[in-house]
């Protein structure tokens, strides 16, 4: 089956074609009207962004979803879930004053902001999906209890899943604490000890304090890690590294198995819109935002996220690398753009909801 991937360019040729503009037209042409039905409570699962980062969506972006759902009938709010890593995220106090820090006041996206697993990030429901990994995944009640989705996210490189686009933003996004902990399960940092400088600054962000500075080097106790992935954002000589080899191969499933779970009853109530604008090398959850590694290329939005992220993709990978960015060195050596930002297969999780139904790799762009 070949899914319909919808394609605002990063460009105007007058006012009325904006980006902005572009949002409303994105959302009538991939027929997300017909997802929403009268007064269905309808969550815009968004992204925040941590304290310090600059390239989560516009909430200007996020208000013309808003409007939309409202002219089609539905009553929406905007949401996310607290984060399993010790941030500005992780309970919904924290968490509110960071949505209002980046501008996302109900004056601004005309919505309420509801945080999707509540104060601690314990307000869950489990979700039969019984599939490789998960029998139930835990999923916040926020999304389980809506009546539909508009999944609104920023594309970009990801230092675990490989793309940080619609499936990591419903799958990763809408798990509670507990959920995104059962996906890093598998993960195993280990330090390098050459490159370790023992400057113990992974040791103050590690939720289970697992990490210890011995003989001057870091160390992780792999009793105690839980592979959430804090001690690889703050290491700043990029000493704590991924065994590659096989755990981001599971977390990309389990994040497929946790979008099954979060759509389960809400077949033709999803929509997903991808801003393939700012694709910088890490998650909007770090507290920066790195140079972009391509040039911006545009709006995209489809019924179909397996579809969407596979055409978002593709268009960075066709895209000539920006010089200001990091990925350079690996483009040079044969990389394609997403791979030179970490280095690992971004591929998999898109074959593997392929396979289990989530969606079509086959795709085709209709520019709007």
């Amino acid at each position: 089956m070949t899914s319909k991937v919808y394609f605002a360019p990063f460009k105007a040729k007058k006012n009325s074609e904006n980006l902005v503009g572009m949002v409303t037209k994105l959302f009538e042409k991939a027929g997300f009207n017909n997802c929403i039905s009268e007064n269905d409570l309808t969550a815009i699962k968004v992204h925040f962004g941590e304290t310090g980062n600059t390239t989560f969506v516009n909430p200007i972006y996020v208000r013309k979803v808003v409007d939309s759902v409202k002219k089609a009938g539905g009553n929406p709010f905007v949401t996310d879930a607290n984060t399993l890593y010790f941030g500005t995220r992780s309970n919904a106090v924290d968490h509110l004053n960071t949505a209002i820090q980046h501008g996302f006041l109900p004056a601004v996206i005309g919505a309420p902001v509801i945080i999707a697993d509540g104060l601690t990030g314990r307000d869950a429901v489990d979700v039969d999906v019984n599939l490789k990994h998960f029998d139930k995944v835990t999923l916040a009640s926020a999304c389980v209890n809506s009546n539909s989705i508009m999944v609104v996210s920023h594309f970009k490189c990801h230092m675990v899943g490989g793309i940080g686009g619609a499936i990591k933003n419903l799958g990763m996004g809408f798990g509670t604490r507990a959920g995104k902990q059962q996906m890093h399960s598998d993960l195993n940092p280990v330090v390098d000890v050459e490159m370790c400088i023992g400057c113990g600054k992974c040791t103050k962000y590690c939720p289970k304090d697992a990490i210890t500075i011995t003989d001057g080097k870091a160390y992780i106790d792999p009793e105690t890690c839980y592979g959430c992935g804090e001690c690889l954002i703050t290491c700043s000589p990029k000493a704590i590294k991924i065994r590659w080899d096989s755990t981001a191969q599971s977390l990309q499933e389990k994040m497929i198995e946790y979008c099954m779970g979060a759509i389960k009853g809400k077949e033709g109530k999803v929509g997903y819109i991808n801003f393939v604008i700012d694709v910088t090398p890490h998650c909007d959850c770090v507290g920066w935002s790195d140079a972009p590694i391509v040039p911006d290329i545009g709006i995209l939005a489809s019924l179909d996220p397996i579809a969407l992220d596979q055409a978002c993709a593709d268009m960075v990978n066709a895209a000539r690398a920006n010089p200001g960015s990091s990925i350079i060195e690996g483009v040079e050596n044969g990389l394609d753009n997403i791979r030179a930002a970490n280095d690992l297969d971004w591929t998999h999780q898109l074959a593997y909801g392929e396979e289990v139904g989530l969606g079509s790799r086959k795709y085709e762009i209709v520019q709007v």
